[in-house]
């Protein structure tokens, strides 16, 4: 069976009352955010005596962890920021398995020096996808050497942003230590949003066999063109994002994805991958969590 998942993030505490909230909510798997109101986890402060913590608080409380959060801009336009933001990657990647798992996940970025979840032309070029599947060749390589699965996660204002990048990314680096996270509301745009099925079974057919781990969240149209929309919560821009341009991000069940083709379709090739919820407040994880585990009981899976 499909197993349910949370982002630590979504619980800005310290390490040992974000496991016990979490494990309070029956989750059974996590998405590790490396970032915990006690614990100094800047890049050069993680080591293995703290991956060996975090590891064994979650196991503790019965709640392994599936993967690793290393969001990130990969190819940041300025050289300084992005040897920092590939800098710190590295140092997860380092660690991972200590951690408790071997699959670490990023986008991909943008060339927009503005934000990091804003279209750049230079996204859509061919030096802009050489110069990021070069970057993400280095770090597959780097991840290899640490027995470490990284992987992708595929979004629109990106330069891996469709079905097609992310299939061309997986012909030019044909190694089994890159992966995909699956989700499916990342694929949308105001051009394809009132084609959810076709989209769907798309990204489906062209991919199942990458996918490592997936996520949960919703897609709709906006009235109007909301920007970039972010939510005031204690957490880092990937989860505050709820929305850009004419797409908003909700929480899982409070848009239009089809999620019972979404799980059915997830569950034909992976019976038992993790599920993880993303894209609300605390407050709005036990109406999330209900809203998926009903869909996996009336999908039987």
């Amino acid at each position: 069976m499909i197993q349910v998942g949370i982002f630590t993030g979504y619980f800005p505490y310290d390490l040992a009352q974000t496991a016990a909230r979490i494990r309070g909510l029956d989750f059974n798997t996590v998405q590790l955010d490396v970032s915990f109101k006690d614990m100094d986890l800047s890049t050069n402060a993680i080591d293995s005596a703290k991956a060996k913590k975090i590891r064994e608080t979650f196991r503790s409380n019965n709640l392994p962890i599936s993967c690793i959060s290393a969001y990130t801009n990969l190819v940041h336009p300025v050289p300084a920021i992005r040897k920092v933001n590939l800098d710190h990657l590295r140092q997860i990647i380092r660690y991972a398995n200590e951690m408790g798992s071997p699959y670490v996940i990023s986008e991909t970025g943008t060339f927009n020096s503005d934000s990091d979840w804003v279209h750049d032309p230079k996204n859509k070029t061919e030096d802009g996808y050489a110069e990021c599947r070069d970057v993400i060749g280095d770090i597959v390589a780097f991840a290899r050497q640490y027995g470490v699965t990284f992987c992708v996660e595929t979004y629109v204002n990106n330069v891996i942003g469709s079905v097609e990048e992310t299939l061309r990314l997986f012909a030019d680096i044909n190694h089994p230590n890159l992966g995909l996270l699956m989700d499916p509301t990342n694929y949308f745009e105001e051009h394809n949003i009132g084609a959810i099925d076709l989209t769907i079974n798309r990204m489906f057919d062209a991919l199942s066999d990458k996918i490592k781990i997936a996520h949960a969240k919703d897609v709709k149209l906006a009235a109007a063109s909301v920007g970039v929309t972010m939510a005031d919560i204690d957490g880092d821009e990937a989860h505050a994002l709820r929305g850009v341009g004419m797409i908003e991000l909700p929480a899982p069940g409070l848009g239009a994805l089809n999620y019972d083709l979404y799980l059915s379709r997830l569950a034909s090739r992976h019976p038992n991958i993790p599920i993880i919820i993303e894209h609300l407040e605390e407050s709005d994880v036990p109406r999330a969590k209900q809203f998926i585990d009903g869909k996996l009981l009336v999908n039987g899976l």
